[in-house]
């Protein structure tokens, strides 16, 4: 990898860093399109279509691939390291945000009985991803990654 990136000198986290904003910019423009609205807090929330974990993840371990080889030791520990972030995005995160909600309506429920004597803070329960909004944030960053080759090798 020759030449030096915009982001700390180094090109990699470029294209890392293309790939979550692409993810998270189009969470915006999808509020704008569904809910006729600009939602700018969307770029920094979780959750949500794409995944921005696996855009991330797999942009980083495809762009290490490319500069240093696919069957690198480099590129296994990053590989590994993706893998576990999306399971983890697409199931214990999501779960969390399950049982958030559950909790949300439990809370809400117990608020009502008790004549709104709690105080109500509800939980976030959109944390994790379902299995497809993983599988096109993955297809995402890879994407970018390719489409960065020759930035990334030159």
């Amino acid at each position: 990898m020759t030449g030096t990136g915009f982001i700390f000198g180094n090109k990699i986290l470029d294209v890392v860093t293309i790939a979550w904003f692409l993810a998270q910019f189009y969470k915006v423009i999808n509020s704008l399109i569904v809910d006729k609205q600009v939602v700018l807090k969307r770029m920094w929330e979780t959750g949500g279509m794409p995944s921005s974990h696996s855009a991330t993840v797999t942009s980083l371990a495809t762009a290490v691939g490319i500069t240093h080889g696919f069957s690198s030791t480099l590129f296994a520990i990053v590989a590994v390291f993706a893998i576990i972030v999306m399971h983890d995005a697409a199931g214990i995160r999501r779960a969390a945000g399950k049982q958030a909600g559950v909790l949300n309506r439990i809370t809400k429920s117990l608020n009502q009985i008790l004549e709104n004597k709690l105080h109500q803070e509800n939980l976030r329960e959109l944390l994790g991803h379902t299995r497809i909004e993983v599988l096109v944030g993955a297809i995402l960053g890879i994407a970018v990654a390719f489409a960065m080759t020759f930035y990334l090798q030159g």
